[in-house]
């Protein structure tokens, strides 16, 4: 499994619209590879609706979609605090165009049930459920989705959150839960985000990731789930220098058990918004930092009985 972090199409990424079948460039190679990969796509995908009271606002064409599939994405986690930036009318828009386009989007739908619904794949006889959830605060009460109001699966609601994981382990081997938490700019874990982990290991996790904070986060062992706290930006509107370092997570799994984790590192290129494959002394320092992060995460290096 491949997993990697936000995506959306806005200024310099919009542009990679243009062509859909090449907008993630290079990098598609090592996500096609995967037998299963995901990003966090951080957009509404709409043309209608009216902004939300709130600074940044993105959308995409349904295009987006396209590119995501030509990357060799399988499957994107709308779960975070731009699906409703142009409302509800915005939101459901993003779900048709998924479900037009045969891509699965989990963390959000017209309801309670559609949000925290897991999507279920079998992969040479391992079934994979996938989560999504938002822990972010902003708007997070009015764009929760509630039984009878479209919405966000939200962290914060506890008790839906881990029914859904338990939910989802009885009907799957394996559970990923990709979750936007954490604080933006900063590279270790907030307690709500640490606390957020254990209750998913808890209730069934095999594998805990996220997104967020526009950096590398830390990664390792809660018991038996691996959590990986922040992937970083992936192909991404706006040239920070801070936060262009990135990477793709590969997770390898025998039958339902993780044998291997590993980062490989990217950068994300400073003239289109894309990742690339991280080159020469890069790898080595992406490697060595990112190591380094796991000090503030309270995670083990190993799986822990």
């Amino acid at each position: 499994m491949a997993f990697a972090g936000d995506v959306h199409f806005a200024d310099r990424t919009a542009d990679l619209l243009g062509d859909p079948a090449t907008a993630f460039g290079s990098i598609s190679s090592t996500l096609s590879a995967a037998d299963l990969a995901m990003v966090n796509l951080e957009t509404a995908v709409t043309t209608r609706g009216t902004p939300e009271p709130k600074e940044f606002h993105f959308r995409a064409p349904a295009s987006a979609y396209d590119a995501v599939k030509a990357a060799g994405i399988d499957v994107v986690s709308i779960a975070n605090n731009h699906a409703l930036d142009y409302g509800r009318t915005g939101l459901t828009d993003t779900v048709d165009a998924a479900r037009a386009a045969g891509m699965p989007a989990v963390g959000a739908g017209a309801d309670a049930a559609a949000a925290y619904r897991p999507w279920i794949t079998e992969i040479r006889g391992t079934r994979i459920a996938v989560l999504g959830f938002s822990q972010v605060s902003e708007l997070w009460s009015e764009w929760r989705a509630t039984d009878n109001r479209a919405g966000i699966a939200m962290a914060r609601d506890l008790p839906r959150a881990v029914e859904a994981v338990r939910a989802a382990r009885r009907q799957a081997s394996v559970v990923v839960v990709y979750v936007h938490w954490g604080t933006e700019g900063d590279a270790c874990p907030p307690d709500e985000a640490r606390e957020f982990a254990r209750e998913m290991a808890e209730a069934g996790a095999t594998i805990v990731v996220g997104t967020h904070a526009h950096l590398l986060l830390g990664d390792g062992w809660l018991g038996k789930t691996f959590v990986q706290y922040g992937l970083g930006n992936f192909l991404w509107w706006r040239d920070d220098a801070y936060s262009n370092d990135t990477g793709v997570l590969r997770v390898t799994l025998d039958n339902s058990a993780i044998s291997k984790t590993e980062l490989l590192p990217a950068a994300i290129s400073r003239r289109t918004g894309r990742p690339e494959l991280a080159g020469g002394r890069d790898v080595a320092r992406i490697h060595r930092e990112y190591a380094d992060l796991r000090a503030c995460t309270g995670l083990a290096a190993s799986p822990v009985s």
